[in-house]
Order: structure tokens, then sequence, then C-alpha cells
């Protein structure tokens, strides 16, 4: 019942600026945009130049007064609001899969007390194929086949990785890569056909890498979903991630709820430490197995 007179209590003019009636962050009175914020909205944003605390803004015509504000989310968010807040670690936001790690091996399809996983198809590149040259465990991965897919980087490759804010984007992840199906191999030239639909092109082998049409846990049905975590529990690799991420996880009909692999995509340098030490054990198995391989055909 107190806090439901306190909140009562805040909306009204003075009474509501009584001390005893503000919590933890209430006391902080901030501009009501930083500097970043402001300059994406524009000067003409209601908000524009007004003095609040957390829940409390001014008014243009008395600014000597304050007046409860709501933040009419989603046409207003709390990282434009309230910028020095944030969502808390261990909120279980939208799942999130590193698709590299995964191995369809389908712990967290049987873990899920609400079947929400499905397993679909993702083309993808395999962790063993993202080494780059001169890294410790290049040249374990798979080859360049005709036939087979290929993946290219994309120009602003490093630069997705530096910009993407998983946390305040709200969209989807975007792919690092430009995928192919091999036609032929000449020397250092593949011709391939570009899956975007930009036809065929004769490029250097070199660039490309070896890529995968393979089976992931990639449905999610958020609509049966009640973000216990146990997906990512059961997961022995690791590649699944409860993330902070609060938005797009509403439709108005029940298929607008089902999540396909490019939304819970995670760029794997947003968990690189755990995408390394996947990518070791990884390698650290195909050695020893090649080891064994060429020991059997000396003997």
């Amino acid at each position: 019942m107190w806090i439901t007179l306190k909140t009562a209590l805040r909306t009204i003019p003075y009474v509501g600026k009584a001390k005893f009636l503000r919590n933890s962050y209430h006391n902080q009175r901030r501009n009501m945009m930083d500097e970043f914020t402001l300059q994406r909205v524009g000067e003409n944003h209601p908000s524009a130049g007004h003095v609040y605390a957390a829940d409390r803004e001014s008014s243009p015509a008395l600014p000597f007064l304050e007046r409860p504000v709501t933040i009419m989310y989603p046409y207003e968010r709390l990282e434009d609001m309230e910028p020095w807040l944030f969502v808390p670690g261990n909120y279980n936001g939208r799942i999130g899969i590193v698709w590299e790690t995964c191995t369809a091996c389908k712990a967290c399809v049987r873990a899920c007390p609400n079947d929400c996983l499905h397993m679909t198809s993702e083309t993808r590149v395999n962790v063993l194929d993202t080494t780059n040259e001169g890294d410790e465990w290049h040249g374990y991965g798979s080859e360049l086949e005709v036939g087979g897919l290929a993946a290219r980087e994309k120009e602003n490759f490093k630069q997705i990785e530096e910009e993407f804010d998983l946390i305040h984007a709200h969209k989807d992840p975007p792919q690092q890569y430009d995928f192919a199906e091999i036609i032929d191999i000449t020397g250092t030239t593949a011709t391939v056909r570009w899956q975007d639909g930009s036809g065929v092109e004769e490029v250097d082998s070199t660039i490309l890498r070896p890529a995968e049409q393979d089976i992931v846990s990639g449905r999610i049905d958020l609509g049966r979903c009640m973000f216990c975590g146990l997906c990512a529990e059961a997961c022995p690799f690791e590649s699944f991630f409860m993330t902070n991420e609060y938005d797009g996880m509403t439709g108005y009909t029940r298929e607008q709820l089902w999540m396909d692999a490019s939304r819970t995509r995670l760029l794997p340098a947003v968990h690189q430490e755990r995408v390394d030490m996947e990518l070791a054990k990884r390698a650290e198995k195909e050695k020893k197995k090649r080891a064994k391989k060429a020991a059997k055909l000396e003997a």
C-alpha cells in the first residue's frame, strides 16, 4: 500500500518533490538529453532543453515547476530519456546465439520446457574458418570446393563489430559476410554465384572462406518463451546467451513472435573470449585427428 500511496503522492505538484517520496536515482537531476541523443532526435524534440529527474520534468512555461513524466515507449525509449540508466546485467532479454559455434546438437531443444526452439537452416561460416592467416589455429578448418559455399567479408566487416550496439540497436545484427556458391576454381581464381542475386563473378579465392548450410536451433517462438534461460545453461558450447535487448519481442499476431536465425544472431566479437575458447578446443581436436590419420598412413 505504501508503494501505491507513494506513487500517487509523487504526481501532486510541490508534494511530489518531497525527498521521502524519491527513490535512489530520482535525486539525480539531469538534462533531458545528452549531446548525442539531442543530435540524433533534433532540437525540436519536445524534451529538448528540459531538466528532469527520472520520472519528473520541467515545463517550458513554468520551468520552476515539475510534472510527472512517462516514457512513451515505443515512441520514446529508456536510453533516450534516461541516458545514465541501463538494463541490469542479469535481465533475461532476447535470446542471442553465436551461430559460428553452434553444432545443432539439440541440447537447447531438449532443455526447453515450453517447446519454443525449432530447427531451421542457416548459411554461416564455421568458427574454425573464421581464423586469419598467421593465427595460431589457422588451417584446421574446411577447404573451398566446387559446388560448395563460400563467404567473403563485407567491406565494413570491422566497422560492424565496432559500431553495432546490441542493447540499443533494437534490430537484427548485420551479417558480416556475403555468401556465394562456388561454380569453378582455377588456380587462385574462383567463379562464384552470389546468393544476394548480384550474379556471377570471378574473385580471388584467397579472400574467400569456406561456408556451410547447416541445421541450427534457429527459430524461437517468443509467444511460448518464459525467458528461463535453460537453453543457455544446456548449451555445451555456450552458443546461447540471454541478452539485455528488450525490444522487438512483440507483435500483432503469433506469427510475428517467431524469431528466425537472423534475429537471434550475435556477432562473435560480442563474446570473443568464449568464441576463442571454443575455437581452440575444436582446432586442438582437429589437430589430433589429422596427426592420428597421418600416423596411420605411415604405418
